[in-house]
Order: structure tokens, then sequence, then C-alpha cells
């Protein structure tokens, strides 16, 4: 009945407001310092994301997610990882569901008890086989854990289909909207798939797969493979099948460790917003100050500061509202010959802060242990630069 409703509003209307993402597990054979990565590139209805600490009680492990800014009570987590090194992220599939079971989207509530409950992918996978059907999802879920463990899931009401990454030649397995155990042919996502997947295979190619790159490059690519080529010199462009999106709300890398290392060094880089409109920011669980106050909701407010402003200025990029305005993107405010367009400006902020970061992380590791002064700071100092540019870029 579901399906059969979906079908007659496209008639009726024409058009269904999809909230696709796009995705990777990394393995780390291909990224430079051997640490897996786990990459979520969120659309959804809700554009106010922020993230949110998860204290350990009753149990539980302690863990920081994604969460929808509607969601007062924090009852659903859409990316996120917790304080054993294990890390989920899901993107929606369309070709997986084969049950008329009323019972669906609870991916958010089942990440939610997962990163309370889970150490590592096969506690991931032995949880997936206990829980009762059905199960209301239909999702490719992304895991990596702190043991090297690495792994999609695709899962409907009564299935689980596993993919290891290890087992992929390239080292790498990528995700949008459909499931490669799903019917063929059906979904979404083909073309951003493709652009992913062509990104992906030079920088594999290369060992060049890092947080960086993928935030810098891939949130941020209006390369259309189908079109052949790059639109970001372009004035006007038509918003279609690019994997940053209007509906996009988040783009996230969870960083991983090498077996030897602790997981309490597992990093969040994560950006808040339309990524183009947007700049990342570390999130540590093993530290004091781990948690930017910029990505968490303001005292009087479950939206995240970060959020707000990116949205603010996506709505500058968007400008257009009459008729089919809205599916136009004024690519001269985010790119532009000077070199001084919105996404250039934040892009060059973002690298600043990655540096910084990295000094940071680079000692805590040698030293084997968190310095809650230094990230303190560094945090401090960081979330002023972007207070401050964003305030110049609004005005």
């Amino acid at each position: 009945m579901r399906k059969l409703l979906s079908v007659i509003i496209v008639y009726l209307v024409g058009w269904i407001p999809m909230f696709p993402c796009t995705s990777a597990v990394v393995s780390g054979r291909v990224t430079p310092d051997g640490r897996p990565l786990l990459w979520k590139h969120r659309d959804a209805s809700d554009l106010n994301n922020r993230i949110v600490h998860f204290e350990a009680e009753g149990g539980k492990l302690e863990f920081v997610g994604l969460v929808n800014g509607v969601d007062t009570m924090a009852n659903e987590v859409w990316a996120g990882y917790n304080t054993s090194g294990f890390a989920i992220m899901n993107t929606a599939s369309y070709n997986l569901k084969n049950d008329t079971s009323s019972l669906s989207d609870r991916e958010g509530v089942v990440m939610k008890q997962v990163l309370g409950e889970c150490r590592t992918v096969e506690d991931f996978a032995r949880l997936l086989d206990s829980l009762p059907r059905p199960i209301g999802v239909e999702a490719n879920f992304g895991v990596v854990d702190a043991l090297g463990g690495a792994a999609y899931f695709e899962v409907n009401s009564y299935e689980v289909f596993r993919y290891d990454v290890k087992d992929s030649p390239d080292g790498y397995l990528l995700r949008t909207n459909y499931s490669v155990s799903g019917r063929p042919n059906e979904g979404y996502g083909y073309i951003r798939y493709d652009n992913a997947a062509r990104l992906f295979s030079r920088a594999a190619s290369e060992r060049s797969i890092t947080p960086e790159w993928i935030t810098g490059v891939c949130s941020r690519s209006f390369y259309h493979i189908l079109l052949g080529r790059d639109f970001t010199t372009d004035a006007w462009v038509v918003d279609q099948d690019f994997i940053p999106r209007r509906s996009t709300s988040a783009s996230v890398v969870i960083e991983g460790v090498k077996p030897e290392e602790s997981p309490v060094f597992t990093t969040m880089w994560t950006i808040l917003g339309y990524p183009p409109c947007s700049v990342v920011l570390p999130v540590w669980i093993g530290c004091e100050y781990g948690v930017p106050t910029l990505l968490q909701g303001a005292e009087d407010s479950v939206r995240s500061p970060l959020c707000e402003w990116s949205n603010r200025l996506k709505n500058k990029v968007f400008s257009l509202e009459r008729g089919s305005g809205p599916h136009y993107l004024h690519m001269a405010l985010l790119y532009n010959p000077e070199g001084n367009g919105y996404a250039q400006r934040l892009l060059l902020l973002e690298k600043e802060i990655y540096a910084e970061s990295r000094i940071v992380l680079d000692e805590v590791r040698r030293k084997g242990e968190w310095n809650n002064e230094h990230v303190g700071g560094l945090l401090d100092i960081v979330q002023q630069k972007i207070v401050t540019l964003f305030g110049q870029i609004l005005k």
C-alpha cells in the first residue's frame, strides 16, 4: 500500500522529495596512515543538524552522534562513534524492501541503540541477527571498528546482506541510495555513485584518501560524470545529481585508529550544513572539551550555530524562489576567478583547521593521552576564526 501511495503521489504532483546520501567505507590499505575512514554525506528533510554527546548510562557505552534539530529528545542518531572506536552511519535504500510491513523508518533508532551497545563490527552483526522482525529499516549501514573491521550491511525488515571491505580489491566500498543485493536498476543515486567512484578510484590508486580530501574535494565536488565536466566555472547551474545538494544537511568523516592504537583517538571530522557553505570541526569524545560548541545546540535552542550560519549562506546561493527557481544554484557566489567565493574562502579556513588540529592530534597520539588544555585552546581558536569569517561573509 505504501509503495502504491508513493506511485500515486508521483503522478499527482510529478515529484517526490528524496533525501539521499552518498557514503564510503575505506580500509587502511588505501589511506596514507593506515587508518580506516567512514564517510556519510547526508541529505535530509531536517536541514538543522547538530552533534549530541551521549553519556555512558545504564551499562551503555559513551558516544557522540549526528542528530536532527527537530529531534529535541535525541531519539535518533544518523552517524556517530563510541568510546570503543566503533562507528556507524547509513544511507537510505530504495530497492531492498520486499515485505508489506507498516513498520519503517527506524534506522536512526537502531543506530542509537547500536552505538550504545556495540564495540566491534561482529557485535553489530550479532545485534542485527537478534533484533525482532520486522526490524523496520531499509538501509545500507556502514561500520568500522578499532580492530580493523570495516563493512556495509544492507538490511531490510527481515534480511541482512554483508559486504566486508577486506574482500574489495579497491580497498573501499561506496553506497548511495540503492543496495547491491536489492532489485536491479531500482533505487536512486546511480549518477552520484559514479561521481564518487570516479574520485575515489584515482585517490585510492595514489593512497591519498584522507578526511581532508573527502571533505575538501568529494563533499564539495560539482563534477557531473554523465555530462563529463566540472561546473564550478559556470555562473548558474541546475542542482541535479551532484554529491552536494540543496538538501544536504551534513558531511561527516569518522577517522578510525590502527589496531595497535587506543580507540580514544578516533576522530569525527564534522561539517554541519551545506558543505560548500560550511567548514569542518573535529569531534573527540575522549577529551573533556572534545565536542565543539558550534556543533552543539545553543543554550536556548537545539540548533547548531554552525549549521544555522551555513543554511543562511546557502540561501544566498539558492536565492531564486519563483517557479522552478529553487532548482538553480548561483555557482559564481561559491567559486570565482578571484578566489574569494564563499566555498573558496571557507575551504582555506578548513585547511587551517585541519593543519592545527593535526598538530594536537599527533601530539596526543605520541603521548598516549589527551591534553585537555591543548584541545580546549585549539577549539577556542578555530571556532573564533569560524565566527569571524561567517561574520564577514554574512554581513
